[in-house]
Parts: C-alpha cells; structure tokens; sequence
C-alpha cells in the first residue's frame, strides 16, 4: 500500500457542501426512543377574574330593648354581673379593632333599636336606610353592610321590601331566652333567616345563641370579620374548630 493510500484511510473525504446540513437536521428532529410528549391540559372547570376586594362602611344596630339587660351566666370583674348588652358592647369592639388591623379604610356606624313603634316590630325603616347607604357606597366602589344584634324571644321582626333590591349585606347575631309559654324564638329566628334572605346581596350569616355565655358571642362575632366578597355559604362553614378535649380512648389510641 501506497503513502496515498494510508493518507486516504486516516482521513476520510470531507462530505460535500449540503450534504452536512441535512444530516444534521435530521438528528435535530429524531427523538428517542420510548418518548412521548405529554397530553395537553384539559380547560379548566371555572375561571376566577382578578377582583379588588371593596372597603367596607359598617353598620352596627343593637337591640337595647329590656331583653338586652338580661344577665349572661359569666360575670365581670368581682362577680359584677354582665348583661347581654355589656357583651355586645365587648363584641363591637373587638370587632372593629380586629377589622381595622386587617383593613384601615373600613369605615363604622352604630344605631340601636329601642321603644319606637317603627323600629320594634319592624325593620322596613332599616333596610330603607341600608339600601340609601348601599347606593351610595356602590357610587364610592365601596361595600355597604349592616350587622343586626337582635335580643327579642318573643317579638319576631316584621318588614315589606322589594324582591330582587338588594345592594348591602346583612348579618344577624340572636341572643335570646329559651323557648317557654311567652318565647318563640324559633319563630323569630325563621323571620331573621327569611330577612336575610330577601334582602342581603352578599352571603349574610346569621348565629343564635341561647346559652347566655359571652365566648359565644365573642366567637361568632369573630366569623363577620370575613369579607362579604370572600365569603363561603354558612353551611360550608368549619370555623371555629371545636376545642373539646379529645377522649382517653382518643388519645391511647393515637399513642399506640
């Protein structure tokens, strides 16, 4: 063999211009084996906007019939008795600090229900009020609500409105007696639920308590602080959670 011919085998002729290209091309588009590419994403079920969560001006109306001076079973310092009224009072506040730190632009209101004939028996006069208010806020892209402490066992509210009207979001906490031959509070709490129904725009919640316990009361009026705009159905509510003790069974059977 010739030095020519051990030259040519050392290095081999240099492919033709093109012929390069489309050789490298095509190990660009072949894949290996085995591979496959992954399934398109099905749509979703629901899309969610973006939304801004309005400021809210709240208004606060407290029952201080005679009812709202009857005594909780906890009292105050020194063994001072505490009324439902003082409790509520208690509440208010506690709301309003807790609603300020999460939001300073909410806004507060206080009205009460007393002797008034208007106002006893029926709540048209509020919600024409609240409604008033509701416009307004609308106007000011803001949210208008009203949380009723209602304290009546025996006076289910009355009221006329307009179906469908509804621009302000009603919330009720019922504080009352239990059910004897002069209390029907199961009467006034179905007249509340229906109110609520007729007239709040947003999910309103509504709790009762005949307990006469002020954690009660602190505790429900710790779920109103949720956002109107944010809010779930009452029925899916599992807040608080419970803080009864667990049982020894309980307890031996998660040790073992």
């Amino acid at each position: 063999m010739d030095e020519k011919s051990l030259l040519h085998e050392k290095h081999p002729s240099t492919p033709r211009e093109g012929e390069r290209d489309i050789e490298i091309e095509g190990m660009e588009e072949r894949e290996p084996e085995g591979s496959h590419a992954p399934p398109p994403l099905p749509p979703p079920l629901y899309t969610l906007p973006p939304t801004r969560l309005c400021s809210e001006d709240i208004l606060f109306v407290i029952d201080a019939d005679v009812e709202a001076k009857a005594e909780m079973k906890n009292s105050g310092p020194r063994g001072k008795p505490i009324t439902r009224l003082d409790s509520i009072k208690q509440a208010v506040l506690l709301f309003v600090h807790s609603k300020l730190t999460i939001n300073p632009d909410h806004r507060f209101a206080l009205a009460s229900l007393t002797q008034s004939p208007a106002w006893v028996c029926y709540l048209t006069n509020l919600f024409i009020v609240a409604a008033n208010e509701g416009k307004r806020c609308q106007a000011e892209s803001r949210i208008f609500r009203v949380i009723l402490f209602y304290c009546r066992s025996s006076t289910p509210p009355q009221y006329k409105w307009a179906l469908g009207q509804k621009n302000f979001t009603l919330d009720v906490i019922y504080l009352h007696d239990k059910p004897g031959p002069e209390n029907c509070p199961q009467r006034v709490y179905d007249a509340l639920v229906d109110a609520l129904d007729q007239v709040s725009e947003y999910d309103g919640y509504i709790f009762e308590s005949g307990q006469g316990l002020s954690r009660t009361l602190f505790r429900q009026t710790c779920v109103l602080l949720s956002h109107p705009q944010q809010r779930c159905g009452q029925d899916d509510i599992d807040i608080p959670k419970p803080l009864a003790r667990k049982s020894v069974a309980a307890e031996a059977g998660e040790v073992q």
